[in-house]
């Protein structure tokens, strides 16, 4: 039987700011599709004029444009993003999101929506973003693989795949290219067993595979009372600082 095909969307966004609470809107939205772990070559890609909450165009900080590059100049002809909401909708719908940070770019994106829905008739109201789809972060994915998150850029310098994208700024569209050839890498181990575990035409993937009793012990490696002291100080300076370690004594 054949495998199911898993449509992916690696998305990044563009904003004037980091917190929608207070006014901040998507700039840019850039989308790349993966279907079975390859490019397909369909892109979703939009420049949004930003709107206050009175409707007037938000003029955005010159620090923040040193960010992504884009000027008030530029955005002021682009569409709103009530204007391509359906569109970017339709393209998301039913994918899984992989999203560096998810917690922000979703943020933004159940904002805009909700701002959309609370301006608009009842028969045009759209979903929130996990209503529609299932999202990956690929920020907990470093963590998991790395033990602590990383930012994209040291994933783009680990996996060798920086120089792949020119990165002058930091575009929603280029950001999602970059994180698409970090996702290949990153999850390429996962591919490589998948593969071999069924590479047995006889054995049932969803098999039990016992270990013989005469295998080679595993080899336990225990912290040592300094290296456990060590540890506790950090968490110490981490609380200090107002963090919240994810890790006990």
């Amino acid at each position: 039987m054949p495998l199911q095909e898993e449509r992916l969307i690696i998305l990044d966004t563009e904003t004037t700011g980091i917190n929608p609470r207070e006014g901040h809107r998507i700039i840019e939205i850039g989308c790349v599709e993966m279907v079975n772990r390859q490019l397909t070559g369909r892109n979703y890609h939009a420049y949004i004029k930003p709107l206050d909450a009175k409707g007037q165009t938000l003029v955005m900080e010159q620090e923040v444009i040193d960010v992504h590059g884009l000027t008030n100049d530029f955005l002021e002809d682009k569409p709103n993003f009530s204007q391509v909401v359906h569109e970017f909708i339709d393209f998301i719908r039913g994918a899984v999101l992989v999203i560096h940070n998810a917690k922000f770019d979703v943020g933004f994106m159940d904002h805009e929506f909700a701002l959309f829905n609370s301006i608009n008739r009842a028969q045009d109201k759209v979903p929130m973003t996990h209503d529609i789809c299932t999202i990956i972060d690929t920020l907990h994915v470093s963590k998991d693989e790395f033990g602590s998150p990383k930012t994209l850029d040291y994933l783009a310098r680990f996996y060798r795949v920086d120089k792949l994208v020119d990165r002058t700024y930091h575009g929603a569209l280029i950001d999602a290219q970059l994180l698409a050839f970090v996702y290949i890498e990153m999850t390429r181990k996962q591919s490589t067993f998948n593969l071999s575990a069924g590479s047995d035409e006889n054995t049932n993937a969803d098999d039990i595979r016992r270990l013989t009793d005469n295998r080679n012990k595993l080899k336990i490696i225990k912290a040592s009372a300094d290296e456990k002291e060590a540890h506790k100080d950090r968490l110490n300076i981490i609380k200090e600082k107002g963090g919240q370690p994810l890790w006990k004594y």
